[in-house]
């Protein structure tokens, strides 16, 4: 029933320019969209809360050319993991893990050591691998709905999260977290 909600709050919001409804799908979307690029981002607030703007600015300008062979869901998360693609790309990251975002947090004292082990630990992971980790474990999203999002095949989400989870177990391990 969450799926025909989202369709009458999309259909307001398109055809009738109701912005109350579709301020009703932002608000519903916001924190998984925001957590999703906070992982991605590898924690840096700021630069997340503008992707998720970003997301959700494209989200309006196309919701007419939302047509319900998905979830809404998936097609935001499209968006958004087409936002961090374009951010990505355009922004050419360096492959050196300590990266300034890792530096910085690794120098602040108000996080705790399990959320920035996580945190590096997430910046060993490749791009795709990430991605398919942050929806798959953090988002909750199935095999079928990353594939859908990502636009790789539902064999190649899989092959990303077997060795995007055998990455983050080694590196947890080699860190003192033995899984129990």
């Amino acid at each position: 029933m969450k799926n025909l909600e989202d369709i009458s709050l999309v259909t307001q919001a398109a055809v009738f320019h109701n912005r109350g409804a579709f301020d009703k799908l932002v608000v519903k979307y916001q924190s998984p969209v925001r957590r999703f690029f906070l992982s991605q981002t590898l924690g840096d607030e700021q630069l997340s809360d503008d992707l998720a703007q970003d997301t959700f600015i494209k989200a309006y300008m196309n919701l007419s050319k939302f047509r319900g062979a998905s979830s809404f869901s998936t097609w935001l998360y499209r968006i958004a993991y087409n936002v961090f693609y374009d951010y990505t790309r355009s922004n050419k990251p360096t492959s050196n893990l300590e990266t300034p975002i890792v530096a910085r947090k690794n120098s602040e004292t108000g996080d705790s050591n399990l959320k920035m082990d996580l945190q590096q630990a997430l910046s060993i992971l490749g791009g795709n691998e990430r991605t398919c980790i942050v929806l798959q474990l953090m988002e909750g999203q199935p095999i079928e709905r990353i594939a859908a999002i990502t636009g790789l095949a539902e064999g190649t989400v899989k092959s990303h999260l077997s060795r995007g989870k055998q990455k983050l177990a080694t590196y947890l391990r080699q860190n003192g977290y033995d899984g129990k």
